[in-house]
């Protein structure tokens, strides 16, 4: 059992840790909870690669993490996940420039946007949230593969309790969209996903762990209107019993920074932590648990399947 909780935060988490030597990748690292992970890692001697999509903010935000890090072991890569093209193009100046990647952290994504596509035609937030971290994934298991005791880290959310994934219909073809439902879809994929990268590379010596980072006010919520914000509140009061709980960026990034680096998880993955534990398996709680849909093997490999087939390639390891 962990020591930490939902209060500690990043540094809390890795007090002590020397990750010298560690390549952390992490993918939405120019703001929010992305940025205070790389920071926080950085600080204690990680080499980090921080994606994204926009040169400006990527170099701002790579100065601000050597800045609060006191390291220069600070790069940018350009990683749009809503392009297949962006992420193959990524994927191929990682394997040109670093020899290994120790720590994925597959942080990026959108909430709760109004419909749209992205470059492939996929709904946005499944797109994003999912399909562009399993392509960008498995095009970076052969570096992964050479890391030391590399983990692969998946931020879920506790959104997952809203909605299965439909993989009949993943990008709403066929139904009405729905904001929330979109979402909920797109974080559990993220934890099936894990389920998959679990089953696929735990002989390889890697494992994945899929994480809820807590209730967060970042940039991720640009999306949501006065209507959503007073829903989220009212859902956070009925959750807790007695009112909102919301995290800190530091404490929001604790849950991410303990599966990556936490020794009591070693050789074990394909599980779904929140305030630096792993999370009971329940249907019906909402007071912090995994639903047992996410953690379905069989639907894990059905996503993996239909996965494959929007990305038009197939991995096995």
């Amino acid at each position: 059992m962990s020591n930490f909780g939902a209060a500690s935060t990043a540094d809390d988490v890795l007090e002590g840790q020397d990750l010298t030597g560690k390549l952390a990748f992490i993918t939405g690292g120019a703001s929010g909870l992305g940025q205070e992970t790389a920071r926080a890692m950085a600080a204690k001697g990680a080499q980090v690669i921080i994606a994204g999509r926009d040169p400006g903010k990527l170099g701002e935000a790579a100065a601000a993490i050597r800045e609060g890090s006191d390291s220069v072991l600070v790069e940018t890569i350009l990683c749009d996940l809503a392009s297949l093209d962006s992420i193959r193009a990524c994927a191929k100046s990682a394997a040109s420039r670093f020899d290994r990647i120790d720590l994925l952290i597959n942080n990026a994504g959108v909430m709760a946007c109004p419909f749209a596509r992205t470059a492939d035609g996929f709904e946005m937030q499944f797109g994003t949230n999912h399909i562009g971290h399993f392509l960008l994934t498995n095009l970076l298991i052969p570096l992964i593969k050479k890391g030391d005791q590399p983990r692969i880290v998946n931020l879920s959310s506790r959104g997952h309790h809203l909605d299965q994934v439909d993989h009949d219909d993943p990008h709403f073809d066929h139904r009405d969209y729905e904001k929330w439902a979109a979402y909920g879809q797109s974080k559990t994929a993220n934890i099936q996903f894990t389920v998959g990268l679990e089953k696929s590379l735990a002989e390889h010596g890697i494992h994945s762990y899929a994480v809820h980072p807590g209730g967060i006010m970042t940039n991720l919520g640009r999306h949501m209107t006065d209507d959503d914000m007073k829903w989220m509140m009212a859902r956070f009061k009925s959750e807790g019993g007695d009112g909102p709980k919301l995290k800190t960026i530091p404490q929001g990034a604790a849950t991410t920074c303990y599966a990556a680096t936490a020794a009591e998880l070693a050789g074990t993955g394909g599980v779904y932590l929140e305030d630096c534990h792993i999370a009971k398996v329940d249907d019906t709680d909402t007071n912090g648990s995994v639903r047992s849909y996410a953690l379905d093997p069989v639907k894990a490999e059905r996503l993996w399947d239909i996965s494959q087939a929007m990305v038009g390639e197939s991995f096995a390891y």
